[in-house]
């Protein structure tokens, strides 16, 4: 089984290597952060001042002066120890960890880690490599893509904290204000009526500490989330900024992981509880101390599984065609909400057309319910969901069929003429025909219905309904305003 270890810094999981602890990624930063000046490379003794350019070494005062002395390292160029990139490993050549003598300067593309010259012609042999200053830019410009995401982040958790933190004085405002509307009410009633404006206090109080204990929970998880976030935002900018081309290379797998599992995190935007709490004066409470008192604290909490869906045909539209329904909501009692304000969330998806999606309009009409409209452009299957809070209503989700584009009525709606007139001579009919002589029939081709309106096209007798007549010819056409003669 595959084991794991836990950084002591950022809390991330990291799977051990075959190799154990010993090939896990080291940290060539951690030097730096501890502030511990370098000893001497050479005489170990002494605390390093310079640093020797071309062989990477570095030389306390005196055993620079030497090295200044002698043949073969005179002409080497070195540095004080303040000028180089930092006091961490950087500049040092890094050797291979199974070719000690060989330093680390190419890019496996394949194996996706920095090797030597012999491991390209041993374990790598035929895989694609470079230089690593050749590939850095690459890989560095990921992890700079990763760190400006995980900083989008940020900013948002701090702007949900921060509305957290007015939700938070908004629930607390808003029961201040209650209890002074409660203790206005209560002091009428004497002895009873305070014994019951204390009991509505504590209903009170309980409510606003339900409330406020989930914003802290939540407020809680989205610290937690956003320290981990900053942690590791930390550790890349330094090593992006300190790092090394190789130590950048040889470390940014580990912390492209951690950025990406953290990008991935999902957290709601939103507080989660509001500030919906009312006093109703008029409320009946029963009774307190012998007596019948009224005023109660209402905070009704809807129940999406009370939800219910209304309309006349939920199940079928016509293409490119305004069709609603509507969504009215329950408490857990079954009780209408009676009030506005829910989230309500709807999808319309294409069964067949994963691309393919109606977007739906939602208007709360502030009475608990919600008419839900929206136009379907292609035909064919789709499944519908009605959320409330995040959870389907009664009845969701359920399958919709769109048809075809609705086929509209060519004639005209009407009563016709020769109809309700019993048949005059002179009675002319709403399309312009004209029947001398009497009734016998409506003129349009077909028997007609006397005293009932009808469209002349095909004789239905709802002006909303579909035509059930195919597209007329002209000689259909010209038949609608034919004169029959008895």
């Amino acid at each position: 089984a595959a084991r794991s270890v836990l950084c002591p810094v950022c809390d991330a999981e990291v799977a051990l290597p075959p190799g154990g602890v010993g090939q896990l990624t080291p940290d060539y930063l951690a030097p730096s952060r501890g502030g511990a000046a370098a000893g001497c490379d050479l005489c170990v003794d002494g605390a390093a001042a310079r640093r020797c350019l071309t062989c990477g070494a570095d030389l306390c005062l005196f055993c620079c002066q030497a090295h200044r002395r002698q043949k073969k390292t005179a002409s080497h160029a070195v540095t004080e120890l303040e000028n180089t990139k930092d006091c961490s490993q950087a500049g040092k050549p890094l050797f291979c960890p199974s070719h000690p003598t060989e330093e680390l300067r190419l890019f496996c593309e394949q194996c996706d880690q920095p090797v030597c010259r012999d491991c390209v012609v041993d374990r790598h042999r035929q895989h694609p490599y470079d230089f690593t200053g050749n590939v850095i830019h690459r890989h560095g410009d990921a992890l700079r893509e990763l760190l400006k995401s995980t900083q989008q982040h940020m900013g948002t958790l701090e702007d949900v904290l921060g509305q957290i933190d007015d939700m938070g004085s908004a629930v607390r405002s808003r029961a201040e204000a209650v209890a002074t509307e409660i203790c206005l009410f209560a002091s009428g009633y004497v002895k009873a009526i305070e014994a019951h404006r204390d009991r509505l206090l504590k209903q009170l109080e309980d409510l606003k500490v339900q409330k406020e204990n989930l914003l802290h929970l939540q407020k809680a998880q989205l610290q937690q989330l956003l320290l981990d976030m900053r942690t590791g935002v930390g550790f890349t900018e330094r090593l992006l900024t300190s790092g090394s081309d190789l130590e950048i290379l040889i470390t940014k797998g580990v912390v492209a992981s951690r950025l990406a599992k953290l990008n991935s995190v999902a957290y709601n935007t939103h507080p989660s509880v509001d500030d919906g709490i009312q006093f109703s004066p008029q409320e009946r409470a029963g009774q307190c101390c012998g007596y019948e008192v009224l005023g109660a604290i209402l905070n009704k909490v809807v129940d999406p599984a009370r939800c219910t869906l209304h309309g006349e045909d939920l199940h079928s539209a016509h293409q490119n065609q305004l069709t609603g329904f509507t969504l009215l909501c329950n408490d857990t009692m079954g009780e209408r909400m009676g009030r506005g304000g829910e989230a309500v969330r709807v999808t319309i998806t294409h069964k067949d057309k994963r691309d393919c999606a109606v977007k739906p309009t939602v208007c709360d009409n502030g009475d608990g319910t919600y008419h839900i409209s929206y136009t379907p452009e292609e035909p064919g299957l789709y499944a519908v969901c009605i959320y409330v809070k995040g959870q389907h209503v009664q009845g969701s989700p359920f399958t919709l069929m769109v048809k075809n584009k609705f086929r509209e009525h060519r004639g005209v709606f009407h009563c016709c003429t020769f109809c309700s007139s019993g048949g005059q001579k002179a009675a002319r009919c709403a399309c312009g025909g004209t029947m001398p002589g009497g009734y016998q029939g409506c003129g349009h081709g077909h028997k007609g219905h006397p005293g009932c309106p009808h469209w002349s096209c095909c004789g239905q007798v709802k002006e909303s309904s579909e035509c059930l007549g195919g597209p007329p010819s002209d000689t259909s056409q010209r038949s609608l305003l034919r004169t029959v003669a008895l």
